[in-house]
């Protein structure tokens, strides 16, 4: 895969803030947006994929697995919480 140059004319206060990030991870501001675009990508594939299986197998899945009464994990629940 190929790379192709992206600019992109951000104000002040946001580059100062995506510099911080950066810093703090030992990182680049190029390998920070990056990387940040990467995950944004995976999770939209990975709820994509989610919601595919619930449509062909049902919310409870094939055989219920979580129970009659189980709850669901809240939709504000992504499957990169807490990674950096």
């Amino acid at each position: 895969m190929g790379s192709t140059v992206l600019s992109l004319r951000i104000d002040g206060e946001l580059l100062d803030r995506l510099r911080s990030h950066a810093a703090k991870r030992g990182m680049s501001v190029q390998d920070y947006v990056v990387r940040t675009l990467i995950r944004e990508d995976f999770d939209e594939r990975f709820q994509t994929a989610v919601d595919e299986t619930e449509k062909f197998y049902g919310e409870d899945g094939e055989d219920g697995a979580n129970g009659p009464g189980a709850a669901a994990p809240p939709d504000h629940v992504r499957p990169s919480a807490g990674i950096a």
